[in-house]
């Protein structure tokens, strides 16, 4: 389906433990989904954990584990046209992708995955039609209204280090 040339961008999962935010790099979450969730849920609290990936400066992805499965927003389901990752979203979302010609940019996946984090489904939508922005710059979007865009920097700062 795409190229074997390796990702560039990150993965970082957030989690929320006694009321404190904090932020890893979700070491092998770019190159598989299965790997991200895998980690994921490794990572135990009794507050939220969810990962949140940029992929090649043309989408992202969220991913929030639960007991009932795996919640996920993918920020252009069109992106499954050309990276296996986001084909793996939209197949775990049972959804198709869009058809080549198809131009426009849409989500797939549960837009009010955050809500209870401060993130509303309306919100999450003005967040990902922002075209304009990079994955990082949304990313922080939602980081920035959730709570942690200090934590989510400082995760950014490891990375690039």
């Amino acid at each position: 389906m795409v190229s074997s040339e390796p990702l560039t961008g990150f993965a970082i999962a957030a989690v929320l433990e006694d009321g404190r935010w904090r932020c890893s790099v979700l070491e092998d979450g770019l190159e598989e989904l299965d790997a991200a969730i895998d980690e994921l849920r490794k990572l135990r609290s009794t507050g939220a954990v969810f990962g949140m990936l940029a992929v090649d400066d043309e989408f992202f992805i969220l991913l929030r584990p639960s007991p009932q499965g795996v919640a996920t927003v993918l920020s252009d389901a069109a992106a499954a046209l050309d990276y296996d990752i986001a084909a793996d979203v939209l197949d775990l979302l049972r959804a198709e992708p869009p058809e080549d010609e198809d131009d426009e940019i849409w989500p797939a996946g549960d837009l009010a995955l955050l809500a209870d984090l401060g993130l509303p489904e309306a919100e999450m939508q003005v967040i990902v039609d922002e075209v304009d922005l990079y994955p990082d710059e949304q990313l922080r979007m939602v980081a920035q209204r959730c709570g942690f865009a200090d934590e989510f920097d400082n995760a950014l700062e490891r990375i690039s280090s």
